[in-house]
């Protein structure tokens, strides 16, 4: 092979200060985008512009901290092309998470029987026998009274 036009593997190690065995790593990963020729017993040897884009892999994944899977999301996207290695990068603007509704208030707690209010006799009494809508109070009240039953039997 002509050695103006191809690049050994260890070489391009040499070249870039990535180990041999990662250089193999991304071949295979990135297969669309790395693809060294083999040569005689297996050998890789490497092409100038394939030499470019393992410097944009390497630009990538060691400056700009984008890991392997968003690097392959750039290759799926057809955005790899398009990467500049010399212009400086700006990550996207990361989308803010939506506000956490408020927590419920939290029940008040019963010491006796005869400190509970007059809802729970209401409760029993008044029970539908299909229930169409919930009152949230008193299924607040309902698991008010099975927290306290079981912490009484811890």
């Amino acid at each position: 092979m002509d050695s103006e036009y191809f690049t050994s593997i260890n070489t391009v190690s040499q070249e870039l200060g990535i180990p041999a065995y990662t250089l193999r790593y991304w071949e295979k990963q990135f297969p669309t985008v790395v693809r060294p020729v083999a040569g005689a017993g297996g050998r890789r040897y490497y092409r100038p512009e394939m030499v470019a884009r393992l410097r944009t892999i390497q630009d990538l994944l060691y400056n700009r901290g984008l890991t392997i899977a968003g690097v392959k999301k750039l290759i799926r996207s057809g955005e790899f092309s398009e990467i500049d290695t010399h212009a400086p990068w700006v990550p996207a603007p990361k989308p803010r998470p939506e506000p956490r509704p408020e927590p419920r208030p939290k029940r008040p707690a019963f010491e006796t029987l005869a400190q509970m209010p007059d809802e729970y006799d209401d409760f029993m009494d008044e029970r539908p026998l299909a229930a169409t809508s919930i009152d949230l109070t008193k299924v607040d009240l309902a698991i008010g009274l099975l927290e306290q039953a079981r912490e009484l039997l811890n």
